[in-house]
């Protein structure tokens, strides 16, 4: 497990194929594209598949690095192996991840974007780690927040954070709906800074998979 230096940045991007599978887009993601990267300092922290939210054909990946130009890099790197890049935030880490270790934990992944004022970046960071306190700590259902992101350029006016929350299931995720008082007040003025928010489902790609 390495912490997190001054600088990290962690680049979501959706990945996508012109066929209507995956499943070569995962190969080559493999093959040619994470190797050459793992080679200048930019590592994979993680690999999704779509439940619901992502087309057939697309892949979530999430490359983490301490160096500089990490997006250009990245996106050089897909393209030179013909893939297409339906998407990409260049991201930094707020109260979580701690670490570059990635998620690792079988189960259901839920990425969530809020639409927000980068001036309040900072407020509803804290909201989130206090309202997670209960609510990941409750018996109702299984859940851990596995990273908070925000855009790694807090330059404009807005921009788009990043929420990866691990679950083991649909069921968790439904009722992790009605969480507990204390953390479902955090969360009232967590969404009262929000201008808009949608998600997807996805599941993580172990390795050798």
């Amino acid at each position: 497990m390495t912490t997190l230096q001054d600088g990290t940045t962690f680049c979501y991007t959706r990945v996508r194929t012109a066929r209507n599978t995956s499943a070569p887009l995962l190969e080559v993601l493999r093959a040619k594209v994470l190797p050459g990267l793992a080679a200048v300092r930019i590592n994979c922290w993680g690999l999704w598949s779509g439940l619901f939210g992502l087309a057939a054909n697309e892949l979530v990946l999430i490359t983490v690095s301490e160096r500089g130009g990490h997006a250009n890099a990245l996106r050089g790197a897909l393209v030179a192996a013909d893939c297409q890049i339906a998407e990409l935030l260049e991201l930094a880490a707020t109260v979580r991840p701690t670490s570059s270790a990635p998620p690792t934990r079988e189960g259901l992944y839920v990425f969530r974007f809020f639409d927000v004022r980068n001036s309040d970046v900072d407020e509803i960071a804290t909201l989130s780690a206090q309202a997670w306190t209960t609510f990941e700590t409750t018996d109702a259902y299984q859940s851990q927040p596995q990273g908070l992101f925000c855009p790694a350029d807090r330059g404009a006016e807005r921009g788009l954070m990043l929420l990866c929350t691990w679950y083991d299931g649909f069921a968790s995720w439904e009722t992790s709906r009605a969480p507990p008082a204390a953390a479902r007040e955090n969360f009232r003025r967590r969404h009262a800074l929000t201008a808009s928010t949608w998600a997807i489902a996805t599941r993580l790609i172990q390795p050798g998979a």
